[in-house]
């Protein structure tokens, strides 16, 4: 087989296909999350705490320009380094709301799963000239 016909194997296993279209609604995923995180959590959040601006919350590494504004975008621009931790808090309330939205999709998946899963059946019984067949076996088998 050429390499070609073995990498067309591979990508039109059902697997693959999967994952494409795994990835394609994650990165959809993630965008909603993130624009729930910043566009609702993040604001209730910074109004409850005291009004703040966690995107603008940094550390300057350096001096900053006389005349440049504090803020992250400004200072970013002016080419002084920042360590920008308010970003880190929103991306960090990000992951946790994304990794407990996918821990409880697994959770119910798993959960329907279970549900479903049909009940053992009983083991069939031996039908009546089997069960003769293997008591004679084993008589024979004891003389």
């Amino acid at each position: 087989m050429s390499l070609m016909q073995d990498f067309k194997a591979f990508a039109l296993k059902g697997n693959v296909m999967d994952l494409a279209v795994a990835v394609i609604i994650g990165g959809a995923f993630g965008k909603i999350v993130t624009s729930l995180v910043g566009d609702v959590i993040m604001p209730v959040v910074g109004a409850v705490i005291g009004k703040i601006d966690f995107s603008n919350y940094f550390l300057a590494l350096g001096d900053i320009p006389a005349g440049t504004a504090h803020t992250l975008d400004a200072v970013k621009k002016a080419g002084v380094p920042v360590l920008a931790y308010g970003d880190f808090i929103t991306v960090s309330v990000n992951f946790l709301i994304l990794a407990f939205i996918i821990f409880m999709m697994v959770r119910l998946i798993s959960r329907l799963k279970r549900e479903e899963a049909p009940a053992p059946e009983a083991p069939a019984t031996t039908p009546e000239d089997i069960q003769l067949l293997r008591e004679i076996r084993d008589a024979l088998k004891r003389q």
